[in-house]
């Protein structure tokens, strides 16, 4: 089994990445979060520093593209090439309200003859790896059967399923009998993405699709950045790895960023996810929130990691 990680906005940057790699090797390919190329500027400096190669040592990473114009995905992808990337993936997914109001990510879905089109051109015009993240649909699931027949004309990488419409967001539980299309008729190379944070939906993943031989976890990983490893090899989370990894985090982001709100911001966004691994946790989580500069937020964490003690149920045995 290969293990992805997915790209999450303003969380799975350079910084996060290397931290994660760090102290839980094993994930098979990381992937940036989008880079979004116009017409005028290819990749803002924010976007370049995250696909420096010299900020990316160790470990497989792919960059995302959004957009939903041939023109501009082929001339990033050629500049990305000169970087060294060999394989660029393609955000069919992302359900943001103002990224698919520009017919971006998911929202590029609502139009499979554009979307067909731009497929051609860029499959005519580049000599690389490219695969596709995708959800089944705009609005309906059933969108998916005339996408997936798009799909099947091009020679992909791997394609990666989220089995949600757009308007679904997160909510509601993956819609499965569009995944099961998927593995009954792609002509490429399957990768699922969807709700799998624990060990025991993964396992259970595995024994329902034992054909399936990739997923890519997003929120799974940010709640509890050892899931893999755990999947993997059974070892059940240790707090000290967590503090560890959180200290080692924390202490990156002072070394890179400048001041401690910029930090703090960084670092109040990780444990909205990763609050998740802590019993009785609310007091500290609000406390967190409401830290104004570092030496009281080191001061909340410092109590609630002494205090609380992991979810160990929900994040090692149970759904």
């Amino acid at each position: 089994m290969k293990y992805y990680f997915a790209p999450m906005e303003g969380i799975t940057g350079y910084t996060y990445r290397n931290v994660h790699h760090e102290f839980f090797p094993g994930i098979d390919k990381y992937f940036t979060p989008f880079l979004t190329p116009g017409t005028k500027k290819l990749m803002t400096p924010k976007e370049l520093r995250d696909i420096l190669p010299e900020n990316n040592k160790g470990y497989n990473l792919v960059p995302q593209i959004l957009t939903n114009q041939a023109q501009d995905f082929i001339r990033l992808a050629k500049e990305l090439r000169e970087y060294g990337y060999e394989e660029i993936n393609l955000n069919l997914g992302c359900p943001s309200g103002t990224v698919t109001a520009k017919k971006k990510g998911s929202g590029f879905l609502e139009f499979p003859t554009q979307l067909q089109k731009f497929l051609t051109e860029i499959f005519e015009n580049l000599d690389m790896k490219i695969s596709i993240k995708t959800r089944i649909g705009k609005d309906e699931p059933e969108e998916f059967t005339e996408l997936l027949k798009i799909y099947n004309q091009f020679p992909l990488e791997e394609l990666i399923v989220h089995p949600r419409i757009q308007r679904d967001y997160y909510k509601n539980e993956p819609r499965m009998e569009q995944f099961e299309e998927a593995v009954e008729r792609s002509k490429n190379s399957l990768c699922y993405n969807g709700d799998l944070f624990t060990k025991a939906r993964c396992e259970e993943f595995f024994e329902k699709y034992s054909t399936i031989e990739k997923v890519m976890l997003g929120r799974g990983l940010l709640i509890n950045p050892a899931l893999v490893e755990q999947v993997k090899t059974g070892a059940l989370l240790e707090k000290e790895t967590v503090k560890a990894f959180h200290d080692r985090l924390c202490e990156v982001y002072t070394e890179v960023m400048s001041g401690d709100k910029n930090v703090l911001f960084k670092m109040k966004e990780l444990w909205f996810y990763m609050g998740n691994l802590f019993i009785d946790n609310q007091k500290y989580l609000k406390k967190i929130k409401k830290s104004q500069n570092l030496k009281e937020y080191q001061a909340v964490i410092e109590e609630m990691f002494q205090v609380c003690p992991l979810e160990v149920k929900g994040m090692n045995d149970e759904r």
